[in-house]
């Protein structure tokens, strides 16, 4: 009777190069992702065997995918002051310049077109053209009178951007439109006539000096400011005082809603108010005709 060995000959063992058990503490690192790919780095944070393609770089050594997604989920996005995300660019400012140059290009090539068509008119507005709200927002004197958005588009080159950056772009947007539409219902309620963006600048005013006093800033350098362009409003002939302050005033009261909202419902709070501005506007349209008719 015989047996077989407990060790046999390694002259009987096939020829061949060997493969390591992966079972066994000899076996080659692979990649959790690739098993296919050897690699003797790990991820910092689960210690897993990672290939080139899953290495992402971290403070310390590597990490991988899964390590660094979950990472990105516990790490709290960058704000504005008063939310939205933060700007390095303030796009709205650019974009809005843009569009007053291209509107007042077309008043170069046709003025009495584009004012008849889209100019601020409080009959025309109670008649159900709507739209001259916010298109007079963007046409101005026409030429050859030069001055006019020449002061209203150097405002906004110089006070727009600081403000996107603190508001962020979105609320931003919205307090320049709100104020540009508040200071055509002034004009609808009690003027009859007007073109320009002096409106909204004027309600960014206002809200430079709501968002001075939340971020205790020294108030005095706005409220001269304030001061001295609604003096400039009653004092220089053919401006609209009903334009400008209805500006400043929606420009204030929106970014103060917007400033001082509940931290833990900003987000919503904001959101209605820009819907609660524009029911406003549109119950005033709705129930009262033009005062000054």
């Amino acid at each position: 009777m015989t047996t077989q060995p407990d060790h046999p000959n390694p002259a009987d063992r096939p020829q061949g190069p060997e493969r390591p058990d992966p079972n066994t503490s000899d076996a080659l690192p692979m990649c959790y992702r690739h098993p296919d790919r050897e690699t003797y780095v790990r991820c910092q944070r689960c210690d897993r065997s990672i290939c080139p393609d899953c290495m992402r770089a971290a403070a310390v050594g590597h990490q991988c995918p899964e390590c660094v997604r979950d990472g990105n989920k516990t790490v709290r996005r960058a704000e504005a002051a008063f939310g939205g995300r933060p700007v390095t660019t303030p796009v709205v400012t650019w974009a809005l310049l843009a569009i007053n140059v291209l509107a007042y290009l077309g008043e170069v090539i046709n003025a009495p077109a584009v004012l008849d068509r889209f100019m601020m008119s409080a009959d025309h507005v109670a008649a159900g053209e709507w739209w001259r709200l916010f298109t007079s927002a963007f046409l101005h004197a026409e030429p050859p009178s030069y001055w006019h958005i020449l002061f209203n588009m150097w405002a906004l080159f110089a006070i727009g951007p600081q403000l996107e950056k603190i508001l962020g772009s979105l609320r931003f947007a919205a307090v320049y439109l709100l104020s540009a539409l508040g200071g055509s219902m002034a004009v609808y309620l009690f003027g009859s006539y007007a073109v320009g963006a002096s409106g909204a600048i004027y309600g960014l005013f206002g809200a430079m000096f709501v968002i001075s006093r939340r971020m205790g800033y020294d108030v005095r350098g706005v409220l001269w400011l304030i001061g001295i362009n609604v003096v400039l409003t009653f004092v220089v002939p053919g401006i609209s005082w009903q334009g400008h302050l209805g500006g400043l005033v929606a420009g204030a009261v929106v970014t103060a809603l917007f400033a001082y909202a509940p931290a833990r419902s900003r987000k919503a709070f904001q959101l209605a108010t820009v819907a609660g501005m524009l029911v406003v506007y549109l119950a005033i349209l709705m129930a009262v005709p033009p005062l000054a008719a």
